[in-house]
């Protein structure tokens, strides 16, 4: 199933059955009886709540037979598709056999086509639906089949026919409310799809009403509805198209109060482009036009953007040459020890944002920002994650490196601060092959051990024994490269201990064509861009993977270069320093009071040897969420990037 297709499902339906259409069949065929419990039913439904909706309904079914029965039992299958139940719905449909004619049939076929929508099935959804559009329909069938019709060309890929559908089905409403639902409908649909594919159907479409909402719906797409691109372009769209339907839309969203917003004419882009560190710093060059291109329909003239190559007369050299061809903010330098050489300087006449955090307590000149892939973020997650799950009790495997003490002090002191105990921790050689005496000792496996052979003894006799393993820990957290992770994690399990969770960070996840099979389970922590991108930033992780395959690896420093330029435009806008949250590609980023810029990371777990989203705890599994990452390595102890002196 395409990208497309989970984001329409992970909307929780909302292009798949309208809860208007839905009440105003509900409301009519509950008046054929007009009991009262039916009516409640009607009424839950009206209120939204649509799961109660349907248990009231099959409560009803299971006392009623034969046609009332079936009737009973479409209009909980259709509170449960209102409510993104997708899977209770299939199971209740299952027991109706598809009606002979009237309204049962229409409402068995609309509910069947639903169901093929949340399955990913369009094409079977119009199958079942345009045989159906040709017949006479009574209005309320009506509305709620051409609402499908066009949410099926939305899974296909074509929003103009969609559009065009949504547009005709107001005919068929006789209230502004009705109205009103429609075109938010329309705007998710536009909210989900592609905006390339948007941006192409824009410019063939003849009718005028028809190109303003896809031009809005591709601007929307390309920015994520956030940054100077988007409050720009929105405006823009606003003068360009004053009388179009689309401002009921645009009325609700949050909007700059006063006109255009500034931004920078010109930024000035400072990275390694050359030696052996010209990978990095290209990915996260790929990255940041990537946003840029993408936020260029916002400004009035062209933003100018220029690449100074740190490698090439040293990074003051290079922020000096910025400065004087007239950059108004610099983003870089990316290199650690770039960023510490930058600081010495006591004044910096234009605003730096660079892309590594400086060592604690160093000096931090005013104007300089700091932006870093910290992989102290991604234990920060894990421990929250750890909690937020429930659990209170937890012990820890880390590596005996630098990196992996770091890890394990940010993970203790956050976990602790949330009430959770760790419990023990113990420390491996990365290189090493066997970690038998880490596990058994870190899980009670040699106490128990020793305590058979005492027994043992004193018996004088030998007796059928199993190891047993502690029962006081909930759960394991792991910091690992890929190659040690998949081996301890096999390894836990060999030991009785493969049914404990796992929280890991993202240097679990490779990305090194090796399979991850033994990684099964285990959750971890990561950019957005890689476990679970929105819709504007799939897009781009699609097509860096298509345009720049040696890169897969890099993906995350396409998510940082992405973030960066999100970060200029907005710290550019404020003086005071001070800027809201961004959702971006590495995480929900915010700033602290030390300029610092922290990320919340999204989660994923590994299944069938591949990375899948992990729900937020609570929440279905049809939902990814989000919470944080860093460059990949071989092991622990590797740099980021062959010779790289660049510590995320």
């Amino acid at each position: 199933m395409g990208k497309h297709v989970k984001l329409l499902r992970n909307l929780g339906l909302i292009l798949i059955a309208a809860a208007l259409a839905t009440a105003c069949a509900s409301a009519d065929f509950a008046g054929r009886t007009g009991s009262q419990a039916e009516r409640r039913a009607e009424s839950l439904a009206r209120q939204g709540r649509h799961e109660d909706a349907a248990a009231a309904y099959i409560g009803l079914a299971s006392a009623r037979a034969g046609e009332e029965r079936d009737r009973l039992t479409l209009l909980a299958v259709e509170q449960w598709l209102d409510a993104g139940d997708g899977r209770r719905a299939r199971g209740a449909l299952s027991e109706v056999a598809p009606p002979a004619a009237g309204d049962l049939r229409w409402l068995w076929t609309t509910d069947r086509a639903a169901i093929e929508l949340w399955e990913g099935k369009p094409d079977s959804a119009l199958a079942l639906l345009e045989p159906m559009s040709a017949e006479a329909l009574p209005t309320r069938h009506r509305a709620r089949l051409e609402a499908l019709r066009a949410d099926a060309w939305f899974q296909k890929g074509d929003p103009l026919r969609a559009v065009d559908l949504y547009l005709r089905r107001e005919q068929w409403l006789d209230d502004p409310d009705g109205v009103t639902v429609n075109r938010q409908r329309l705007w998710a649909g536009l909210s989900v799809s592609s905006p390339q594919v948007l941006r192409q159907a824009s410019e063939i479409a003849v009718d005028e009403l028809t190109r303003g909402w896809l031009t809005l719906g591709a601007l929307a797409t390309s920015t994520g509805q956030q940054g100077i691109g988007w409050s720009n372009g929105v405006l823009r769209w606003r003068q360009a198209n004053p009388d179009h339907p689309a401002i009921e839309i645009v009325a609700g969203l949050e909007l700059p109060d006063r006109g255009l917003r500034e931004y920078p004419r010109q930024i000035a882009l400072l990275l390694p482009l050359s030696g052996r560190n010209a990978t990095a710093g290209r990915a996260v060059q790929n990255g940041f036009f990537g946003a840029y291109y993408s936020a260029a329909v916002g400004f009035d003239d062209v933003q100018q953007v220029r690449v100074y190559d740190v490698e090439e007369g040293g990074v003051r050299g290079a922020y000096s040459k910025a400065v004087v061809d007239g950059a108004d903010f610099v983003v870089g330098p990316l290199l650690r020890d770039s960023v510490i050489a930058l600081a010495g300087e006591s004044l910096l006449p234009v605003p730096v944002l660079a892309l590594n955090y400086l060592p604690d307590n160093a000096f931090v000149p005013p104007g300089m920002y700091q932006f870093s892939l910290a992989p102290e973020d991604e234990a920060v997650s894990a421990a929250t994650r750890a909690a937020a799950d429930g659990h209170a009790l937890g012990v820890a495997l880390v590596p005996n490196t630098d990196w992996g003490r770091r890890m394990l002090t940010s993970f203790a002191t956050e976990f602790e601060s949330h009430g959770g105990t760790l419990l023990e921790y113990r420390s491996y050689e990365p290189d090493a092959q066997d970690f038998s005496f880490e596990i058994e000792n870190l899980m009670g496996l040699a106490d128990s051990v020793q305590r058979y052979r005492r027994l043992r003894a004193n018996i004088g006799s030998p007796l059928q024994f199993d190891p047993r393993r502690r029962q006081d820990v909930d759960f394991i957290f792991l910091a690992a490269a890929a190659p040690a992770g998949r081996l301890l994690k096999s390894q836990l399990k060999f030991h009785y201990s493969g049914d404990v969770p796992v929280y890991s960070t993202s240097r679990i996840y490779g990305m090194d064509g090796r399979s991850d099979s033994d990684l099964d389970g285990v959750m971890f922590a990561d950019v957005p861009w890689i476990v679970a991108p929105a819709p504007w930033q799939a897009e781009l992780a699609t097509h860096y993977a298509e345009y720049w395959p040696a890169q897969r690896r890099l993906g995350r420093l396409h998510a940082m270069g992405y973030d960066a330029y999100q970060l200029a435009n907005e710290l550019f806008v404020s003086r005071s320093g001070s800027i809201g949250e961004i959702g971006g590609a590495t995480g929900q980023l915010y700033l602290d009071e030390t300029g610092r810029v922290h990320r919340r990371l999204a989660w994923g777990v590994f299944k069938g040897g591949n990375p899948a989203p992990l729900p937020a705890p609570g929440r279905s599994d049809e939902l990814a969420v989000l919470d944080e990452p860093e460059a990949t390595g071989t092991s622990d102890t590797d740099a980021a990037w062959p010779g790289s002196t660049l510590d995320l």
